[in-house]
């Protein structure tokens, strides 16, 4: 057993529950990574929770994905400062006419941008919220709908970075198909079961054919009566901060709540509305981002720093901004993000602990008793998945849970490719519902509300693609074993 036993749930404990006591992810995280400093430092927790911060600093997914956060920032001000998502909202109004035509480009744009997960809700959300916000969507649902999206379709494409990764975790265990990892991945996307199921649940949300459930039903009620499209608590100030100034005067002039089309009429008459909007720019920004990506192996620096350059070539020739006006949303657009770059280090300052904590192996030995072929690929998928969403972790998951699994199915005599796919469904269901994973961080700020509201709206989706996914590999291990 390892050294620290069932203390190792202690932070993560922690971080849950402080999270839905006071609906502050920020403060929750903190909480975790001082609960885990004192469990490895005792009266020197201090100099512990020091020294994790200087891990989680120096780990260098952290610094890749704070760049990308950066960049995203800096891109996604200039797109609001310069006018150019403004215009791609009121060009996409031409196709949609309604609310269910609104969820569903949502879905569609989510399942375009297949190659990275952050990629997606950063530019599925900025793009989408302008559009279902005047057709009082409420923005719980539109989170949840990219949220359902992002992450499941990354991991069954097989050119995406989910892709790429978990292959080589194939190859690096030398389960291989054609002598290759990727050919092992290739087999396992179809018994990729929640990727699927998850797919499927956010195609019906989109399309209206699941009902509303939980916090959503609740802002689609107040969305529908008020136009207030942000959850419950939401302040003044954080809906100013999202541009909500025109919601709130539609709401004084119409206090029945009409319908959309009064929101777009009231648009029609501003100034910026005189003139014909210009996609081009945000949609051009898009193609270099997913088509320089794609090109460069999944590199999503490469992709967001190339789509960067464009958006400001853009911007400059059309006059949008002036060079100062350029920099001074630049600066906007990181401070934008510093909220997001906070999260993001606590996040690995837990992750980094847990490791030490081997919270991984107290999880395996508790559940590898209970294993038989039969079993395995339910019971690796439900472990992984709570793993996943208790810490944050999913590509890291991964890497330390499949040299344990894929040896075992071996031993056991299961199909490996099962076994390595349930891991991978796992990753992809902690990624969709993790309060403090990268994926919800990213997706809420797109989106303007907290990670709290976002993962609560989603839980109840995310759960009946999970419990359906294990049902399917209960039956397929029996099948198979």
């Amino acid at each position: 057993m390892p050294e620290f036993g069932a203390l190792a749930l202690l932070p993560i404990v922690v971080i849950l529950i402080v999270a839905v006591a006071t609906r502050r992810t920020l403060f929750a995280l903190f909480c975790g990574t001082v609960a885990g400093a004192l469990i490895l430092g005792g009266w020197g927790g201090f100099d512990v929770w020091v020294e994790y911060t200087g891990k989680a600093l120096s780990n260098a997914t952290a610094q890749w994905l704070l760049l990308i956060v950066a960049l995203f920032g800096i891109l996604m001000m200039l797109f609001e400062k310069s006018g150019i998502v403004t215009d791609f909202a009121r060009w996409a109004e031409r196709f949609v006419t309604s609310r269910r035509k609104s969820t569903v480009l949502t879905f569609l744009l989510s399942v375009v941008l297949f190659v990275d997960d952050y990629l997606n809700v950063l530019t599925t959300g900025t793009s989408m919220k302008p559009v279902t916000d005047r057709y009082r969507v409420p923005r719980t649902q539109l989170g949840a709908i990219m949220k359902m999206t992002a992450a499941p379709i990354a991991v069954l494409v097989p050119v995406s970075t989910w892709a790429l990764f978990f292959s080589g975790l194939f190859e690096a265990q030398g389960v291989t198909v054609g002598g290759t990892g990727f050919g092992a991945y290739l087999q396992a996307i179809p018994f990729i079961f929640f990727g699927w199921a998850a797919l499927a649940v956010a195609l019906l949300m989109s399309i209206g054919w699941l009902p509303k459930l939980g916090v959503i039903k609740r802002d689609a009620i107040r969305a529908e009566r008020d136009g207030d499209v942000f959850p419950l608590g939401t302040t003044d100030d954080e809906r100013r901060a999202e541009g909500a100034a025109l919601l709130a005067e539609l709401k004084a002039d119409d206090p029945d709540g009409s319908t959309a089309q009064r929101v777009a009429t009231a648009l029609a008459t501003s100034a910026d509305a005189e003139r014909k909007p210009q996609p081009w720019g945000f949609l051009i920004a898009m193609a270099v981002l997913v088509g320089v990506t794609i090109v460069t192996n999944a590199n999503v620096v490469a992709g967001t720093a190339a789509a960067l350059a464009v958006t400001l070539v853009i911007v400059l020739v059309q006059r949008r901004l002036s060079i100062r006006g350029v920099l001074d949303a630049a600066l906007e657009g990181i401070e934008s993000m510093l909220f997001v770059m906070i999260l993001t280090v606590l996040a690995f300052m837990v992750q980094e602990m847990n490791t030490t904590l081997q919270l991984a192996e107290f999880v395996i030995q508790v559940t590898e008793p209970v294993l038989t072929p039969a079993l395995l690929p339910a019971i690796v998928f439900a472990v992984c998945g709570i793993y996943a969403y208790a810490t944050g972790s999913f590509w890291d998951l991964a890497a330390v849970i499949t040299p344990v699994v894929l040896p075992l199915a071996l031993a056991l005599g299961a199909d490996p490719i099962l076994a390595g796919a349930a891991v991978f469904s796992g990753a992809a269901l902690g990624s969709t519902t993790c309060l403090y994973g990268d994926g919800i961080i990213l997706a809420s700020r797109s989106i303007g509300i907290k990670p709290i509201n976002l993962m609560l709206a989603i839980l109840p989706y995310a759960g009946i693609a999970a419990g359906l996914s294990f049902v399917l590999y209960l039956v397929t291990g029996f099948v198979m074993a």
